[in-house]
């Protein structure tokens, strides 16, 4: 028979250690992975303000900076709330092959912790899902994704630039992050999305953020209209200084969208920041020699979208390929984009103001593609290619098919959603209204 001491002794030290066992395979949360990835949060959001509001801003004429700035600081208050209520949930929950669930509306269940629900999000270039291990809490990588969900609409805000109403953008956005943003992040960031589940790649966001901006902002020029004036008067940019410090700030801030991707601070992650930065580098050259050699000088704002072309095109692949890989990119991107922004809009006539499509959506297109050809085996494990699926035709034609759903999707339901707003406030603003300038018109403010 025991004694009464041994067994008051083991039953005190028996449940201690049943309880360790099962702690040392739960996740913890990572202080190293946790700061990358709050430093990547806030880079993030510095690409949208001040980055983007001062590229576009310097980009427009006189009288329309302000309205330019306004635009993405309104969609950066307006994306947060969106995100809160409903976004977040649509895009990372579990849900269905085309969206996520309602069970993360209001972030209902999201603590300080790490969510360890069956609704746990999936983590951006982490490999399967199943063999992802989270090491943030999701409350930030909540906070991570929004900055995502923030810049993609304001990037579409380059395409209809100087004639867009305020009250109809303001509208526009927020249904346009709920219906089309959120259900394509789905597809193809959420385990059960399509997308995902399919194989496509895309590290950070050639399709959702790139395709799916670009497109809707091309979509949003045509319903618009030209400029008044467009082709005939002066149109040159108000201060290209302001365009050069947004586009570098965007420059910076990419390494956040890009080698944050990762999720975990780590070698995927340091070979995202290489290739972001070599890609960018070879973009640049590759638009300012090609526009140098058409028009005889190399224009600064060539220089600059270049670069921001390539920052586009290396994204969907930033996790996937190797240094090699991003060069060849990053001259695709430069060149292709050249031609896209001086010949093809030309050429159709439509009136993209600062190239949102020319940049952005064939920028995104060129990537995602190039993705397919240039991925690395061992670094593009998916579920679909658990083993790692290198570039190949077959890769390739997945690639194809996320290109094709994004480019439909968004393109069908941008043009829905801006007649719904046309037939609710209206789309343009008056003649009289451009012709004074947003600025004065829509904000009673003037840069003087």
């Amino acid at each position: 028979m025991m004694r009464p001491r041994l067994a008051w002794g083991l039953a005190a030290i028996v449940p201690i250690l049943l309880a360790a066992g099962p702690a040392f395979a739960e996740p913890q949360i990572d202080t190293g992975d946790t700061a990358w990835m709050l430093t990547s949060t806030a880079l993030v959001l510095m690409m949208t303000i001040p980055g983007l509001a001062l590229f576009y801003a310097g980009m427009v004429r006189k009288k329309n900076v302000l309205a330019t700035m306004m635009q993405s600081f309104a969609i950066t208050c307006i994306v947060t709330l969106v995100w809160v209520v409903a976004g977040y949930s649509i895009a990372f929950t579990n849900g269905t092959a085309f969206m996520g669930d309602f069970s993360r509306v209001m972030l209902k269940g999201i603590g300080a912790g790490i969510s360890k629900g069956g609704d746990v999000p999936f983590l951006l270039g982490a490999g399967s899902p199943a063999e992802a291990q989270q090491t943030i809490s999701e409350t930030l990588y909540m906070m991570y994704q929004m900055t995502f969900a923030i810049i993609t609409p304001a990037l579409i805000c380059g395409a209809f630039a100087d004639r867009m109403k305020f009250s109809a953008m303001c509208i526009f956005m927020t249904l346009w992050s709920l219906l089309i943003y959120a259900p394509i992040a789905h597809w193809v960031w959420a385990p059960t999305g399509w997308a995902s589940v399919a194989g496509v790649l895309d590290f950070a966001g050639g399709t959702v953020v790139h395709i799916n901006a670009g497109v809707a902002g091309l979509v949003c020029c045509l319903v618009l209209g030209k400029r008044q004036g467009y082709g005939t008067a002066n149109m040159s940019p108000y201060n290209l200084g302001y365009a050069v410090i947004g586009a570098s700030l965007l420059w910076v801030g990419w390494f956040g969208f890009n080698a944050g991707s990762a999720v975990h601070a780590d070698g995927r992650a340091s070979m995202a920041m290489a290739v972001t930065q070599i890609a960018t580098a070879t973009a640049a050259l590759g638009w300012m020699f090609a526009e140098w050699i058409t028009k005889g000088k190399p224009s600064v704002l060539g220089a600059i979208s270049g670069a921001v072309a390539g920052l586009v095109a290396i994204t969907p692949a930033s996790g996937f390929v190797l240094p090699g890989g991003s060069i060849v990119i990053g001259l695709a991107a430069g060149v292709i984009c050249f031609w896209s922004a001086t010949g093809l809009k030309h050429m159709l006539g439509y009136d993209d103001s600062l190239d949102a499509f020319g940049v952005h959506g064939i920028g995104g297109i060129v990537g995602a593609l190039l993705t397919g050809v240039l991925s690395f085996g061992p670094l593009s494990a998916t579920d679909a290619t658990p083993d790692g699926s290198p570039g190949s035709l077959a890769q390739l034609i997945i690639q194809c098919k996320g290109v094709a759903a994004t480019i439909a999707y968004s393109g069908v339901g941008t043009l829905i959603i801006l007649y719904v707003v046309k037939a609710l406030v209206g789309l343009r603003v008056t003649e009289d209204e451009e012709r004074e300038g947003l600025d004065i018109t829509l904000h009673g403010e003037q840069v003087l």
